[in-house]
């Protein structure tokens, strides 16, 4: 018996060697393991995209039934229903240490000494509020350590400052408790500040007047207190508020600033402090005085109460004593060269009002301009303008005795 034979792979071909036995559209076995695309058994799986273990193709990932809330790319805005969450998004305000806030606040203050605009330091405060945070009341303590060294006007700016300053970027207890720091550290104040126990009664006595705090913040310190300084301060606040009508009384604690003053009192003033300059004459004292009535461009007022007294007195001692107290101001650049200028001209002008008083007016004038001269105090311009004594004029003058001829007729 003769077995069948399985035809070979070169054997699978017609007689004329090119045509294969499964047909022109069939498959050899040669080719059954290629990976080339079969166009006949339509498109690839996933379009393309791969199958299993792979990402799928672009946009799968929309048609997800569910989404990781967890991923960072999570938006709830394509959740429906009771799975939607809202997310708010809050900014974080870092507060600022106390160096930071000595170093931002302490120029605003300063600025604000000079220029007197407390809108622009509430501006400026209110930016950065959120950073100041539970520190506020230290822009209380600063303001009033800074103004305790300097004037009073600067003073009374820090007491408005602070009564505009409540409510809106401080509260009451922030208050309180920038006047307890003080009270702790009042003897480290005087070692700079002589009268800092003053100013802070002061202060703590003005803060109740503006309804800046209570009056119960005085009661709270009574006998809680064994610091000779915070019980002066306290003592001094505890005063000016039991004076009669003390609240009004103390909307002029520090007193009304500079060019604010009236005229007439800044001339009674400088009166008084030429009189008490004449009994003691202490040109330190005189010179501190008038620098706390902060009028520089009113300094040709002494100059022109200081002569006038020199013409009413007619004594060379008074000559001599004021001419040292304005060669001093002169010299310390307190008078100007032109404030000195402006005072002598105002004499110039009245002195026909003052010869009808003082008969020899002109003769101290003149002798009064050539000491302040020698002294360095005027120039030469000023004394060129010395007005001089107008003589009677007689009938036989300038007319060529016409006028007196006349009269014999």
């Amino acid at each position: 018996m003769f077995q069948a034979k399985r035809p070979s792979k070169s054997s699978s071909f017609c007689e004329d060697g090119n045509t294969p036995i499964n047909g022109i559209n069939g498959l050899n076995r040669s080719a059954k393991n290629l990976r080339r695309s079969r166009q006949g058994r339509g498109l690839p799986k996933k379009g393309g995209a791969g199958g299993k273990g792979t990402w799928g193709k672009l946009g799968d990932e929309i048609d997800l039934p569910w989404v990781d809330p967890n991923d960072p790319n999570y938006d709830s805005d394509t959740v429906e229903g009771k799975d939607k969450k809202l997310v708010k998004l809050n900014t974080l305000a870092p507060e600022m240490s106390e160096a930071d806030v000595k170093k931002t606040v302490v120029p605003l203050i300063l600025e604000y000494f000079e220029n007197g605009a407390s809108e622009e330091v509430l501006v400026s405060l209110d930016e950065m509020l959120e950073n100041l945070g539970s520190r506020r009341w230290m822009v209380v303590c600063l303001a009033i350590e800074l103004s305790m060294d300097r004037k009073p006007s600067h003073r009374e700016y820090t007491s408005v400052l602070l009564s505009q300053l409540y409510l809106k970027i401080v509260s009451q207890r922030d208050i309180g408790k920038a006047f307890d720091y003080l009270l702790r550290t009042l003897n480290d104040l005087v070692l700079d500040t002589p009268d800092a126990s003053t100013i802070l009664g002061n202060y703590i006595a003005r803060a109740i007047a503006d309804d800046c705090i209570p009056p119960k913040f005085l009661k709270s310190y009574k006998g809680h207190v064994s610091d000779a300084e915070a019980k002066k301060a306290l003592c001094r606040a505890d005063t000016l508020l039991s004076m009669k009508h003390g609240l009004v009384r103390l909307d002029n604690v520090w007193g009304v600033g500079g060019g604010i003053r009236p005229v007439k009192y800044l001339v009674n003033r400088m009166i008084m402090l030429l009189q008490e300059y004449l009994c003691s004459c202490d040109i330190a004292e005189a010179t501190r005085c008038l620098a706390e009535l902060e009028v520089p461009h009113f300094h040709h007022e002494l100059v022109y109460e200081a002569s006038v007294m020199v013409l009413e007195s007619t004594h060379v001692k008074t000559e001599e004593a004021m001419c040292k107290l304005l060669s001093s101001l002169f010299r310390s650049f307190v008078i100007t060269i032109d404030q000195m200028r402006a005072g002598f001209h105002r004499l110039y002008e009245d002195m026909e009002e003052y010869s009808l008083d003082v008969p020899n007016a002109y003769t101290v004038l003149g002798r009064w301009v050539i000491r302040c001269r020698q002294a360095g105090i005027i120039n030469d311009e000023i004394m060129r303008k010395v007005p001089q004594r107008g003589r009677k004029r007689f009938v036989s003058e300038g007319d060529g005795g016409l006028v007196k001829d006349s009269l014999a007729w």
